[in-house]
């Protein structure tokens, strides 16, 4: 019973963490709802992200069926949500020029390297609504900012 009780607190968490990204920015992206639900601390994401872990799953602080039940529970909501799956690319941050250009450094999430489990961590869920939103609200912003300048000037 108490696993049960421990399994819906986390789906919970999870589906928050799902909608608050959609909300703030119009997509959720799995790495940060690990970091979101306080099973992947922030600076071992950092660390992850500049080389200095291995794998993603290693610098969590959760075991491997635990991440798979967080991902499976990503899925259902983004599913539920209508949300677009998109595959993005992680590339390894801080990476100095070789021959004048910076080489591309893939990280990899899982030990095994399993094409679908890197996949499905590589996954970003979009919600095209939101995101039309967002890019209007920064439009509007723009224009309102550039309209103040104008103002501020014809004062002057």
């Amino acid at each position: 019973m108490e696993e049960i009780i421990k399994e819906s607190e986390l789906t919970g968490k999870v589906h928050s963490a799902v909608y608050h990204q959609c909300r703030q920015r119009g997509y959720a992206a799995p790495a940060d709802v690990l970091v979101d639900i306080g099973v992947l601390p922030k600076q071992k994401y950092e660390d992850w992200r500049f080389g200095k872990v291995q794998y993603l799953e290693a610098a969590c602080t959760c075991n491997l069926k635990k991440l798979s039940f967080i991902m499976k529970q990503i899925g259902i909501y983004a599913k539920k949500m209508g949300l677009k799956p998109s595959f993005c690319c992680y590339k390894r941050w801080s990476v100095k020029k070789k021959h004048g250009h910076k080489p591309v450094i893939p990280l990899c999430f899982s030990k095994g390297g399993n094409t679908e489990i890197e996949k499905a961590y590589a996954t970003h869920y979009v919600d095209s609504g939101r995101t039309e939103q967002l890019k209007k609200e920064k439009r509007e912003q723009t224009v309102s900012s550039g309209k103040t300048e104008i103002s501020d000037k014809a004062g002057d």
